[in-house]
């Protein structure tokens, strides 16, 4: 029986040029864009058979371009190297876009050139391999078994002909019956053809390396060569340690200090002192984009990548002016923004006690501070500005993102394939992410009350927010236009010591006034370096929330 099944299976699959093209267009054009297709529904005028007819019609056009783009492509000689390319591209896109919700942008191009082995591995799924076997090996194998009847060129070249008008025949009139209703739909969300597989993933790389992707060898750009302190913080009594946090995947709505109905901050809820801010949007929705564009000194409408990859950003001007630039990391690098500054190599006695498997828990950063605190010497008098950058609620396996002591929220979602875990799960183990980022927040600003040798400071702002299955939407990465608020309403604190506010006490006052106001990260460049007294013509005094009360450093 078994040498029976073998044979049956190792048996060739003959069949004609043009069918196997069909067959393949079919494949790309229904089999991996379900998602897409729900989406179509919600935006078409129609009900019932009509809405099914404008279904068909959208699917029947996808079939046809497929069938079009592979009688260009495939010839005898690249057929099945072009159809196992565009099975197997189009496969794992369809898995993030049909599973997750997730837009295939030039963000997303970005995400995963720039992403780490540890965010590979929290990607992989029992889930996820299931899929890879269906829709990709499986696939491919059945590809590679098919024999493909040989004709003539002649024979050839009339039925791609003929196949090719057909394709565009059918494509122009289903165009032109259903043009107003196609028109309407993706003038108002362009961002659809985001979830076409695999045309998305070619169209957002060839955007991505055409329009964003670092030029090599560019000069860099000296900014705000004019910086200075406008005051004499070396002969201080106590110059200024400010820590900024630049956190992680953690959203406005999921912070109990916002008004979350679930108690995420016990530990800053009673922390003295504290400023939040409750309406902060991001620059992006990934880290990718926020990071370089909060330290690049560009508002985000203005925001461009190309300039601020091979530009001095808030580090360096700092660094210019006097201060001791300091980043320590927990997360996949700093994107370009620290790569002029000291970056803090976190001992390895550290990395035993925190990590495990390649990641590490946010504790490690507080160990970090303590450690590089430690070193300073009781007489230096150098102003220190500190940035920690966690790896906060980043998903999807949120519940490797706290010790199991502060996952106050049950039952938790243990696993990375989220989207097959209930809403309350799925919820509790992000929120536990908070309740352990909250944890070690206040650790920081214990560290500094502890400062005896410096007036402190604490900033923290997330770089981005997470969707966890609002709108059928999971992670972050959205085009921004689109984005919910989930992934762009970001979490934003502010905290002072009792001698930097003795001190700076008309700052202070400032700053308190706005934290209801709606701010973003545009307002980080501007105003910490006027925090930290540093002068220089390019601060944005529009976006200089010390400006807003006619405030001076």
């Amino acid at each position: 029986m078994l040498g029976f099944i073998q044979k049956k299976f190792n048996r060739k699959i003959t069949v004609s040029f043009s069918a196997f093209i069909l067959v393949i267009a079919v494949w790309l054009g229904v089999c991996l864009n379900f998602a897409f297709y729900r989406q179509i529904q919600l935006l078409t005028p129609y009900q019932g058979i009509k809405s099914f007819a404008f279904l068909a019609a959208t699917a029947v056009i996808l079939i046809a371009l497929y069938n079009l783009i592979l009688q260009i492509l495939g010839w005898k000689w690249t057929l099945k190297a072009v159809t196992i390319l565009l099975v197997f591209v189009g496969g794992f896109s369809a898995y993030f876009v049909n599973s997750l919700g997730v837009v295939i942008s030039p963000d997303q191009i970005q995400n995963m050139i720039q992403t780490d082995p540890a965010e590979v591995r929290d990607l992989i799924s029992l889930r996820f391999i299931l899929w890879t076997v269906a829709f990709i090996i499986l696939p491919i194998v059945l590809i590679l078994k098919i024999n493909i009847i040989s004709e003539s060129i002649s024979k050839t070249l009339l039925k791609k002909l003929a196949s090719s008008v057909a394709s565009i025949a059918v494509i122009g009139s289903l165009l032109f019956v259903y043009y107003v209703d196609f028109a309407a739909i993706f003038r108002e969300h362009r961002d659809l053809k985001g979830m076409i597989s695999p045309q998305n993933v070619f169209g957002a790389t060839s955007s991505y390396f055409h329009k964003r992707a670092p030029k090599e060898n560019l000069p860099l750009i000296r900014y705000g060569e004019d910086a200075h302190l406008v005051e004499d913080t070396g002969t201080q009594k106590h110059p200024k340690l400010m820590v900024l946090v630049v956190g992680e995947t953690a959203r406005a709505e999921s912070f109990s200090l916002n008004g979350y109905n679930k108690n995420t901050n016990p530990e800053l809820s009673k922390q003295t002192g504290i400023m939040n801010y409750t309406q902060v949007s991001s620059c992006g929705t990934a880290t990718a984009v926020s990071v370089p564009c909060m330290f690049s000194g560009m508002p985000r409408a203005e925001y461009d990548e190309q300039l601020a990859s091979h530009r001095e950003g808030l580090l360096d001007i700092a660094q210019r002016a006097g201060y001791k630039v300091t980043w320590i990391d927990n997360n996949s690098g700093c994107k370009g923004a620290c790569n002029r500054i000291e970056q803090y190599t976190i001992p390895e006695s550290l990395k035993q006690k925190w990590c495990k498997a390649g990641e590490c828990l946010d504790g490690i950063l507080v160990d970090s501070l303590k450690q590089y605190i430690s070193t300073i010497p009781k007489n230096d008098a150098t102003p220190r500005l500190i940035v920690l950058h966690q790896v906060g609620s980043h998903g999807p396996a949120y519940y490797k993102r706290a010790p199991k002591e502060f996952q106050a929220f049950h039952p938790t979602c243990d696993t990375n394939a989220i989207q097959g875990c209930t809403r309350e799960e799925l919820l509790n183990s992000y929120d536990n992410s908070i309740v352990y980022t909250d944890y070690v927040l206040n650790q920081v600003i214990e560290i500094l009350k502890a400062q005896t040798q410096y007036r402190t400071g604490f900033w923290y702002l997330s770089d981005h927010g997470e969707s966890t299955g609002e709108h059928g939407m999971y992670l972050h990465g959205a085009p921004y236009s689109i984005a919910p608020s989930q992934q762009t309403h970001v979490p934003m604190l502010i905290w002072f010591s009792e001698s930097w506010k003795q001190a700076n006490a008309a700052q202070v006052n400032c700053l308190a006034q706005q934290k209801t106001k709606s701010l973003s990260q545009d307002n980080l460049f501007p105003s910490l370096l006027s925090l930290l007294g540093v002068k220089t013509q390019v601060i944005n005094q529009n976006n200089n929330m010390l400006s807003q009360c006619a405030v001076r450093s």
